[in-house]
């Protein structure tokens, strides 16, 4: 199965804002690969763009409550 991502612009998912991230959360919203992608970007601790539909903050915020709840 392939990414709702798959031939779009890259440079949706590296949005200059919390607010410009709002388009690559919605493709996000609809892929089949979505926990996976973000799964990978949490493991990796990648630092930019949205992964899974999450932004880099958010993905901070998943990995401090995980920290957290271990």
């Amino acid at each position: 199965m392939l990414g709702a991502c798959r031939g779009l612009d890259a440079g949706i998912f590296y949005p200059d804002s919390e607010e410009e991230a709002e388009v690559a959360k919605q493709v996000c919203e609809q892929c089949g690969v979505r926990q996976t992608c973000l799964d990978y970007a949490l493991s990796s601790r990648e630092k930019v763009g949205v992964w899974g539909g999450a932004t880099e903050r958010e993905r901070r915020r998943m990995l401090r409550q995980r920290r957290r709840s271990a």
